[in-house]
């Protein structure tokens, strides 16, 4: 009899590997878009030229409304006329909100809109900790450095030169084509907001929003050395949250059994031990099912059997950290603390503040209540300081989708597209009031080092990253 069980069991186990084999086998690659071939010819010295005189213009967004210098600005609206003179002749421009711009490029037929998005906002800088000057837009050795470049002075320059360039050649688009910037983007400012919502009180609703966020990359992906070009169909929404927990205070030669700064240190220890349960969400389960299918044969055992190994995946994941687990779940991560302010006294007051990244179906709300149940301690008040649930979700079975792919295909011949999810946050979030079609793409090549030098020291784009960028609104214009 125990052969007989031994029998089945064996019998079960080969048949369950033959399962995840054979799925592994047929886990291949669907049929890839084909480039068209055609050219764009561009006046790259002109692009250059018109990027330095963006890139001079200090439009630094500040949540001080009194550092920001409103002259700035002005001149930064006023530039774009003289830049382009074929755009401002041909499309009516609005400025909506405090610092929002809105162009309208009528086409043939009414209805069914592109909206193309970018801001011309940027962050601070430390200038002392760089080694080019931020602001007067330096080209070295094919290189353009300045604060903006990627983000995202960068993409609204190519939006106007591709346009500029097709009105010279009386290109005229099928439907309504609109460019929407925003100058208050990295403060999370009202513009955009405003934008949308003259949208919705004009009866528009965009069949194709498209904002910054995903690129083309190399080796992010698990057993793919191609490059990708990954484009967001949705973005993880943002809570800042704060631990705050009081005492009597006192003489710190006398300390309670538990300070409030030791009791607050245990609510970061335990959060940190217990992350947010996982969830696999469309954007990242559309993009192992497009990308796994080009990895290695062990990461497509791995990928067409998730039913099977969705939790070791997700352990890999946690261990991981980065991207890999920031995809998989909400994150926490602990920014700011404060306590006492002399090392002898008790603080009456202490805080720790966290900025959260939330995913799928959580929301600000339920992951308050998350925390509370974690942390277990009623006298630290759980504080919500600022924060918006995740996106919806966009549409990948549409014509816009396809057109976008192709567009990219076109422009980067050798990558994979694929849809996934943001991660950061960023102004397309207000369109989902007005449609489920918004997509996340920043149109350059970037290495892991270009793309951390968004926000930070050093900011650059090679020129030919900026007129692949054009290159590729061009061609995005001509399928409108």
């Amino acid at each position: 009899m125990g052969w007989i069980i031994g029998g089945v069991i064996l019998g079960v186990i080969v048949l369950f590997l033959a399962v995840l084999f054979i799925r592994a086998a047929m886990f291949k690659p669907r049929k890839a878009l084909v480039p068209s071939g055609q050219t764009v010819e561009l006046d790259e010295e002109k692009i250059v030229a018109d990027m330095q005189q963006m890139l001079r213009c200090k439009t630094i967004s500040y949540n001080d409304s009194r550092l920001i210098d409103e002259a700035e600005f002005e001149k930064f609206r006023e530039l774009l006329p003289r830049l382009y003179p074929r755009v401002h002749q041909n499309c009516q421009r609005r400025l909506i909100g405090e610092q929002g711009i809105l162009y309208h490029w009528k086409g043939k037929k009414e209805g069914d809109p592109v909206v193309l998005m970018s801001h011309f906002d940027v962050v601070p800088v430390e200038e002392s900790q760089w080694e080019r000057p931020a602001f007067e837009g330096i080209l070295e050795d094919g290189v353009l450095w300045g604060r903006g470049t990627l983000d995202t002075k960068g993409t609204l320059c190519s939006i106007m030169e591709a346009a500029e360039k097709l009105l010279g050649e009386g290109f005229v688009p099928e439907k309504d084509v609109y460019f929407a910037f925003s100058g208050q983007e990295e403060i999370n400012g009202t513009s955009c907001e405003a934008i949308v919502d003259w949208f919705a009180k004009q009866g528009i609703r965009p069949a194709m929003v498209l904002d910054e966020g995903g690129a083309v990359v190399e080796n992010v992906f698990p057993g793919v050395s191609q490059e990708c070009a990954v484009i967001g169909i949705a973005e993880k929404g943002m809570l800042n949250v704060e631990f705050c927990e009081k005492s009597n205070g006192g003489h710190a030669s006398t300390p309670p059994v538990h300070t409030i700064v030791g009791e607050l240190a245990q609510a970061v220890v335990d959060v940190e031990k217990h992350p947010f349960p996982r969830q696999l969400t469309r954007p990242v389960r559309e993009m192992l099912d497009t990308l796994g299918r080009h990895s290695s044969f062990v990461y497509k055992l791995l990928f067409a059997n998730l039913w099977c190994f969705e939790g070791l995946f997700d352990l890999v994941c946690k261990k991981s950290g980065g991207e890999l687990n920031a995809m998989m779940r909400t994150t926490c991560a602990v920014t700011r603390m404060e306590g006492s302010k002399a090392f002898n006294v008790l603080p009456p007051q202490a805080k720790v503040g966290m900025n959260l990244r939330l995913i799928g179906k959580d929301t600000t709300e339920s992951a308050k209540a998350y925390l509370e149940k974690v942390i277990r301690n009623p006298r630290i008040d759980v504080q919500i300081f600022e924060g918006r649930n995740p996106s919806a979700e966009s549409d990948t079975s549409c014509q816009e989708w396809d057109r976008l792919c192709q567009a990219v295909t076109d422009t980067w011949q050798q990558a994979l597209v694929s849809p996934y999810l943001m991660m950061a946050c960023s102004d397309s979030w207000y369109y989902c009031k007005i449609t489920d079609r918004i997509y996340k793409f920043s149109a350059m090549k970037l290495s892991k080092q270009e793309r951390g030098m968004i926000h930070g020291n050093n900011e650059r784009v090679p020129v030919a990253t900026l007129v692949k960028c054009v290159e590729f609104y061009v061609r995005l214009l001509k399928m409108c």
